[in-house]
């Protein structure tokens, strides 16, 4: 999907059920009730990961379950004698080992039972990720601490038997490590492929254990997370907060939660650097500002050797390897743009070097993954027409074909779909990664997820964000999975095929 250049910021308060407990790579605190059983006024969740020499990435959940309160200030005392060097989702300082986190305007009411989560960033010898602080309190009033866990805490060791299946193509299906044909049904949640480059964070909205819940609770059994290269690789023009080690160890914990609910995580790649200027150009940045037609031969081979790197040793994830493509747009003739699609190199009407989608393959296979990889078509990845004929080769057998569809798209229609889709999915496995439409309805995606379902295709929608669907495909209004009028065409039809 083709965001504009600077999306809203998309509200940060959610609930918690009460004794939820994050998980993260290092440790978490939760809450317990004092024993005078007195009716606690708030409760505090604090989490240490993602450590490195002289360092950590932390996080408070802090819940108000006294009066609504207009402005919040939580404060503790940092252990060890580390230094807390920015964050996000609040407004940091400290004196000594006192670490204040105040309201942005944009989430200074903390209702009842309302939460709010906030992220932290501390440096130092000594940092003291290895413990947690004594106490909390929200306006000066202690935080008490919750019931304890709950037995059914999701955050226990997944049982293998109901995690995600390791997915392998087989003619044209997906098949799991039995040979039974599987669909990747879910949704996409984005983020990770504009908030850093933008200087906002990681992530836009929590991406903690009960909002991944919550998409499981649709039924998914999918989720798609675009990515940024520049983020990734940790460029120069990135806020060194949101980049390289730390943007990598945040969308490995998010992989981990959909994994530990049992769903498959795709990973892709949304935007990438070059510049380009020409027809349909979302922006005039070299950077990784917005879609570009093609991934570039500087850095794309780098940030999918990386990834492959990183999750080759988990064969569950799903790599896809570029968002939308549209060479179409800037190349003279169809042939021009596919024979630039899949090679790359020189393509005409594009000012840098291309990595082709045989390069991108020979990337991530270089490193040994073997994880199932999907390929996009031109036209924002709605054409598929010469997808068959131009496609990579695959040394590990195990690509298949993506697609992009919405309602303004020129393939949006079942006599498009029978004449251009119908030839590719009787050869290889058909994806669509992104359904959608603009229209705040589903009548649309009504209709693309009945020809799916009618040939045994997978399918994701476009997007698990609190955006206003009346201005772009947006699912929920919450991230609790409330769903907007139009998300609430997927999740019942997802719910309705789980029955």
């Amino acid at each position: 999907m083709r965001h504009p250049p600077h999306l809203p910021h998309a509200r940060h308060l959610f609930r918690l059920l009460l004794g939820a407990v994050l998980t993260t790579a290092g440790f978490v605190v939760g809450p317990v009730i004092p024993a005078s059983g007195s009716a606690p006024v708030c409760t505090v969740e604090y989490t240490a990961a993602n450590q490195w020499d002289g360092g950590f990435q932390g996080a408070v959940t802090l819940t108000n379950l006294g009066p609504s309160v207009g402005s919040w200030d939580l404060k503790f005392a940092l252990p060890g004698n580390g230094t807390v060097t920015g964050g996000w989702n609040a407004r940091w300082s400290q004196s000594g080992r006192a670490v204040t986190a105040s309201n942005e305007t944009w989430n200074a009411t903390l209702a009842t039972g309302a939460s709010v989560m906030a992220g932290f960033l501390v440096s130092g010898s000594g940092a003291g990720a290895g413990s947690p602080p004594a106490t909390f309190t929200l306006n000066g009033t202690p935080c008490n601490t919750d019931p304890g866990p709950d037995p059914t805490d999701p955050t226990d060791p997944p049982d293998p038997t109901t995690g995600p299946p390791v997915l392998k193509v087989s003619g044209n299906r997906l098949v799991d490590e039995s040979g039974a044909t599987r669909r990747m049904l879910g949704v996409n949640r984005s983020g990770g492929e504009f908030m850093c480059v933008q200087g906002h964070g990681i992530f836009d909205g929590p991406v903690d254990d009960a909002s991944v819940r919550a998409i499981a609770d649709w039924k998914a059994n999918t989720v798609r997370i675009p990515l940024n290269e520049e983020c990734w690789l940790g460029l120069d023009n990135i806020d060194p907060r949101y980049a390289g080690t730390h943007y990598i160890d945040a969308v490995k914990d998010l992989v981990r939660r959909v994994r530990d609910h049992g769903m498959t995580p795709m990973v892709e790649l949304h935007w990438s650097w070059g510049q380009y200027t020409g027809n349909s150009a979302g922006c005039s940045d070299v950077h990784a500002s917005c879609q570009k037609p093609m991934p570039d031969a500087r850095y794309t081979p780098d940030f999918w050797s990386s990834v492959a790197s990183t999750f080759k040793d988990d064969p569950t994830v799903v790599f896809d390897l570029f968002n939308e493509p549209y060479p179409d747009r800037a190349t003279p003739t169809p042939d021009q743009a596919w024979t630039c699609w899949r090679d790359g190199g020189t393509c005409p009407g594009i000012g840098y070097e291309v990595a082709g989608m045989q390069d991108l393959v020979d990337a991530v296979r270089a490193t040994g993954a073997g994880n199932l990889i999907l390929a996009g078509g031109l036209a924002y990845s709605n054409d598929l027409g010469q997808w068959l004929r131009h496609r990579p080769v695959d040394p590990a057998g195990n690509l298949a074909a993506a697609w992009h569809v919405y309602n303004f798209n020129v393939c949006a229609n079942e006599d498009c779909w029978n004449s251009t889709l119908a030839p590719v999915a009787a050869e290889v496995p058909l994806v669509a990664g992104e359904i959608g439409e603009n229209t705040c309805s589903h009548n649309f995606a009504d209709r693309v997820m009945r020809w799916f379902d009618d040939r045994g295709l997978s399918y994701l929608g476009w997007t698990w964000n609190t955006w206003d669907c009346s201005s772009g495909p947006s699912l929920i209004s919450d991230y609790e999975g409330t769903p907007t009028p139009y998300g609430i065409g997927l999740r019942d039809h997802l719910r309705a095929l789980d029955s």
